[in-house]
């Protein structure tokens, strides 16, 4: 039996009857939700990853530090993406969407921006929201727990440096505090 391919430029291409290969896909879920649509597709077999950041919060008068999405309203898995696999997901309880173009043409999430952001959780250091960058100077940390991660350099104010990293299909970003000392420019032909 003949199977019907659709190539995209930008996006992945799924047979009619095939399954590709694992990437990350990005999940937009309904307004405060990505827990519970992490909890559900976890029951379906499914792995969700919904990195979380610590966050300053008053809660009754008194400030306390809570966990909250990095991406609010996004989660990710990593997935061999079927047609049968897709369609599951999006019966998913809280998903909008997947981030894509029609279950033919999937946009996946590059590797090396989820590795960044799963070192990020897995390292406990301070991050926070930071707007989205299309430019700037790319660079490696070369010392510390994060050490291999590239992103953006950005300034803040006084003494401050910032490594950002952005997920370009959701137009979000996320920064941490680094040291200035531990990065070093990318080369452009390194440049992932």
């Amino acid at each position: 039996m003949r199977t019907r391919e659709s190539h995209t430029e930008g996006g992945e291409a799924l047979t009619d009857t095939g399954t590709h290969s694992a990437a990350w896909y990005a999940i937009w879920t309904r307004s405060h939700c990505e827990r519970l649509v992490a909890e559900q597709l976890a029951s379906k077999g499914i792995s969700p990853f919904l990195p979380e950041m610590r966050i300053r919060s008053s809660r009754r008068g008194a400030p306390t530090i809570v966990r909250s999405p990095m991406f609010p309203g996004y989660l990710f898995v990593h997935q061999a993406m079927s047609k049968e696999c897709y369609v599951e997901m999006l019966k998913t309880r809280g998903i909008v969407r997947i981030l894509e173009d029609g279950w033919t043409r999937l946009t996946p999430v590059p590797d090396a921006d989820m590795t960044a952001i799963q070192r990020i959780v897995d390292a406990d250091v301070p991050a926070f929201a930071h707007p989205h960058l299309s430019e700037g100077a790319r660079v490696s940390i070369v010392d510390g727990p994060l050490a291999g991660i590239e992103g953006v350099f950005m300034r803040g104010r006084a003494d401050q440096r910032y490594l950002v990293i952005s997920i370009d299909l959701l137009g979000r970003s996320v920064a941490v505090e680094i040291d200035g000392a531990d990065v070093l420019p990318v080369s452009p032909g390194k440049a992932s």
